[in-house]
C-alpha cells in the first residue's frame, strides 16, 4: 500500500475558494483504494460550514515552536472522513477563526508557515507515515523546506518525498527576510539566492520549488509557458534549471458533480445522445429568467469568471460594443476587480436586451449557463489549466478561448475541411483577433449547423474526468517512491 498525503489550503467540500479546491477535493478520490491510501490535511477554518466541523472528532493537541515570534503556538489535530478519504484539520484559533479562509498578505504567510510545520510535526502523532506528500501552492512551499532541514535528521522523515504542484505562478507568499526568520526559525543559510531569497525577501513557493522532488503544473503547456520571462513571475530561471525534474499534467473535472443529465439545476436534463433537442430548452428558461428575449436563434455566450485582468477582460472591453450585435446575447456570472463589475453593468444597462450582468457567484445559475450558452468565452492573458471550458464541453457549449495554458491543451480549434475540433481559439493577445474569432464562431453556427452540432458532440464526449490525470499521477508518484 503506497501512502500518499495532499496537503492544501482549501479543498471541496469544506472550503472554496478557486479551482485549488476542485483539485484537492476530488483527485484524492479517484485512486484506486487497494493499492493508494490517499489522505489530505489543511486547516481547520472556523468558516468551514457547521455540517461538518460538528462532526469533525478531536484526536490532540500540542505546542510547537515556529520561530523567535512564535515560541510555542497551539496545534490541535482534527479528524474526519468523508467520502473514503480521511481528512486531518489543523486547528488553531488565532490563525484559522476568522469568517474567510485568507486574509492580509502578511497574516496569511505566518499562518501558512505554521501550517507547512504543523503538517509535518502531527504525522508521528497521527501514526501517518506517507511515502509522499503533495503540496499545492505558495502556502504548502515551506514543507518541503522543513523536511529536507529541520526534520531531516529525525529518521521518522527520512524516505518522504515531496511533490509540488504550481496552480497559479503569479501568487508566491512573499515577504521581507527578517520577518521570515522570525516567523520560521529558518537559519541565515536558507536566506540565499539559491534557497528562499528572492529580490531581497524571501519566498515560499520558491523554497518549495528549490527543495521538492518533483515539480508538476496544471497543464503542459503552462509548464513550457513559466520557463519563459514573460509568464515566469521572476522565477523563470529557477524554473528552467529544474525543467528535468517537471511536468504538466492537465486537471479534470468531476464527472458526477458536473453532468448534465443529473444535474438538478437544469430545466431540462440531456445527454450526448438528445443535446439536439434538449439543450435549447435551458437556453430558452435561463433568457426568460434572466429578462433576455426568448429566442433560440440568439448566439448566447457566457462567460463565468473572476473578473481580473488576467482573464482578458480587457480585450472585451475594446470590443464589446462589436460583438453584441442584433444576433448576439452576452450573459456574465462573476465578481472581482470594480472596473470590470462596472463595465459589464454599463453594458447591461445600455443593451438590456443582450447583455445580462449578474455580478455574484452562484452556483445554480452558473450550472444553467454551463448548459444554456452556445459558446464560452475564455480570451484569458494566462491560464495555467482553466475549468470553465472542462465544464463547457461537458455541458455541451462550445468554447472560445486563447491559446495559453491549459486552454491551448483541452481546446482544438475546428477544422471546417476535416470536421476536426472541439472549439475556436486565437494565438495573439489581441482583442481584434478574439472578435475574429467570435464572428467565425457565430458564421458557424449560423450557417454550418451540422458542423456545429459535431463540435458540441467532440466536446461532450471527451474524458476530461479525473481517470485521464490520476493515471499520470500513479506513474509518476511510483517512480518517485521507487527511485
Amino acid at each position: 500500500m503506497k501512502k500518499i498525503l495532499f496537503a492544501a489550503s482549501e479543498c471541496v467540500p469544506f472550503i472554496k475558494t478557486g479551482g485549488l479546491a476542485d483539485v484537492v477535493g476530488a483527485l484524492p478520490k479517484s485512486f484506486d483504494k487497494k493499492e493508494w491510501d490517499v489522505r489530505v490535511v489543511m486547516p481547520n477554518y472556523a468558516a468551514i460550514p457547521a455540517k461538518f466541523r460538528n462532526a469533525f472528532h478531536y484526536v490532540t493537541h500540542f505546542y510547537m515552536g515556529t520561530g523567535s515570534y512564535n515560541p510555542g503556538t497551539h496545534v490541535g489535530i482534527m479528524t474526519y472522513e468523508y467520502e473514503g478519504i480521511t481528512y486531518y484539520f489543523i486547528d488553531n484559533l488565532d490563525y484559522y477563526g476568522g469568517e474567510k479562509p485568507y486574509a492580509d498578505t502578511r497574516t496569511d504567510i505566518e499562518k501558512f508557515s505554521f501550517f507547512s510545520k504543523a503538517v509535518l510535526a502531527i504525522l508521528p502523532v497521527v501514526n501517518f507515515q506517507p511515502d509522499l506528500i503533495h503540496c499545492h501552492d505558495w502556502q504548502t512551499g515551506l514543507i518541503p523546506v522543513y523536511l529536507k532541514n529541520e526534520f531531516s535528521s529525525n529518521p521518522f522523515f527520512q524516505n518522504i518525498r515531496t511533490v509540488m504542484t504550481i496552480h497559479n505562478l503569479q501568487f508566491q507568499g512573499v515577504w521581507d527576510i527578517r520577518t521570515m526568520k522570525g516567523i520560521t526559525g529558518f537559519p541565515d543559510s536558507l536566506f540565499t539566492p539559491d534557497k528562499l531569497e528572492y529580490n531581497h525577501g524571501a519566498n515560499m513557493l520558491k523554497g518549495g520549488l528549490v527543495y521538492a522532488d518533483y515539480i508538476t503544473t496544471v497543464s503542459e503547456t503552462y509548464a513550457q509557458e513559466i520557463q519563459t520571462e514573460y509568464y515566469g513571475e521572476g522565477l523563470d530561471g529557477l524554473l528552467r534549471a529544474r525543467h528535468c525534474d517537471m511536468k504538466g499534467i492537465v486537471n479534470g473535472i468531476d464527472n458526477e458533480a458536473y453532468n448534465p443529465q443529473t444535474d438538478k439545476a437544469l430545466t431540462a436534463p440531456f445527454t450526448a445522445q438528445n443535446f439536439r433537442t434538449e439543450k435549447v430548452k435551458n437556453k430558452l428558461a435561463l433568457q426568460r429568467e434572466l429578462g433576455l428575449p426568448v429566442d433560440e436563434n440568439k448566439f448566447l455566450i457566457g462567460l463565468v469568471s473572476r473578473l481580473t485582468d488576467q482573464k482578458g477582460l480587457d480585450l472585451i472591453s475594446c470590443v464589446m460594443e462589436e460583438m453584441v450585435d442584433e444576433h448576439t446575447q452576452f450573459v456574465i456570472i462573476g465578481t472581482g476587480d470594480e472596473r470590470y463589475e462596472s463595465m459589464f453593468r454599463y453594458y447591461a444597462q445600455k443593451y438590456p436586451q443582450r447583455v445580462s450582468a449578474n455580478i455574484c457567484y452562484a452556483d445554480k445559475l452558473a450550472r444553467k449557463l454551463y448548459a444554456s450558452a452556445d459558446a464560452f468565452l475564455m480570451p484569458s492573458r494566462f491560464e495555467p489549466c482553466g475549468l470553465t471550458q472542462l465544464i463547457a464541453f461537458r455541458y455541451g457549449t462550445v468554447p472560445i478561448v486563447r491559446e495559453t495554458g491549459g486552454l491551448k491543451d483541452t481546446v482544438q480549434p475546428v477544422n471546417e475541411y476535416t470536421g476536426e475540433g472541439n472549439g475556436f481559439s486565437f494565438s495573439n493577445y489581441n482583442a481584434h483577433e478574439m472578435l475574429h474569432v467570435v464572428n467565425y464562431a457565430k458564421h458557424i453556427y449560423f450557417d454550418e449547423k451540422i458542423l456545429w452540432n459535431k463540435l458540441i458532440e467532440q466536446g461532450i464526449t471527451k474524458d476530461f474526468s479525473w481517470d485521464v490525470s490520476r493515471q499520470k499521477y500513479e506513474e509518476l508518484y511510483r517512480w518517485l517512491i521507487e527511485k
